[in-house]
């Protein structure tokens, strides 16, 4: 069942999306060669119980850290621990924060050090579907519509839309209805409403689409081995369009500058 949030709710939602938000802008500048995956969930966790949040992922089904960090040919889920980040990685990170009962959740990939041009390309290209699809949020529009958009971007660029994993609802669970898939057909699936909250993530791969599971039951990784990038925001659907509930703060990170203008009309 799809539960459109209040006024109130959302308001909770976007204190909760500061926490996310203050917290991954922090471990986007600690993501730097020589620090450990786990180095980062530690600073994670710490910075969201310090500002009064709870590590939403911490326990989630077993999960046993409270952010994933997935590197190069990881997609989504990686579980942080001794691995150290070289330069060149492409490091992508998904974090969530629950507060007074409401959860936020974004994700995004960083460059570890010097990255090359095609890894920066697919990393930039994400981000873009991430945009196209926020940009769809609006009262009329259909589900379907966010994942036409970002599938067109992606497939404009020669790259690979993830089906297996998919956005979803969220409020008071972290995954609640609707399921909001990054490919598709526009005009279809449930038409969007205020008080609609969503978190669109899109899973974009530098080759084939296909992933694997790894045998920790956790990590997804591209079949071929190729990189994978993600990136994802908690957004609102409110009479005046999409509100960015996990929506970070620009200074922090010289990568996101292109994005300002997207990003700015939408807080």
């Amino acid at each position: 069942m799809v539960t459109l949030k209040s006024a109130r709710e959302i308001e909770t939602m976007r204190r909760s999306g500061r926490i996310t938000a203050t917290v991954l802008s922090e471990l986007m500048k600690a993501a730097r060669p020589g620090i450990t995956t786990g180095d980062l969930d530690r600073l994670a966790e710490d910075g969201i119980r310090e500002r009064g949040g709870v590590p939403t992922f911490k326990g989630y089904h077993g999960f046993t850290a409270s952010i994933c960090a997935s590197v190069n040919d990881e997609v989504v889920h990686g579980i942080p621990g001794g691995r150290v980040l070289r330069e060149g990685d492409l490091l992508s990170i998904d974090i969530g924060t629950t507060l007074d009962g409401y959860v936020s959740d974004s994700a995004v990939t960083v460059p570890i050090g010097t990255i090359s041009p095609e890894a920066r390309k697919l990393m930039d290209v994400t981000q873009e579907c991430l945009m196209a699809g926020i940009a769809q949020m609006r009262k009329g529009n259909h589900v379907g519509d966010i994942g036409a958009a970002v599938q067109r971007h992606a497939e404009a660029h020669g790259y690979g839309v993830v089906r297996e994993l998919v956005g979803h609802g969220v409020g008071r669970e972290m995954h609640e209805e609707p399921h909001v898939p990054n490919f598709g057909q526009a005009g279809t699936g449930m038409e969007m409403r205020p008080g609609l909250v969503l978190a669109i993530e899109p899973m974009i791969t530098q080759g084939d689409r296909r992933v694997e599971i790894l045998k920790d039951g956790w990590t997804v990784v591209t079949a071929d081995g190729k990189l994978a990038a993600h990136f994802e925001h908690t957004i609102a659907v409110t009479e005046d369009g999409p509100r960015i509930l996990t929506l970070r703060d620009f200074g922090e990170h010289p990568d996101a500058e292109q994005y300002r203008p997207a990003q700015a009309a939408t807080v």
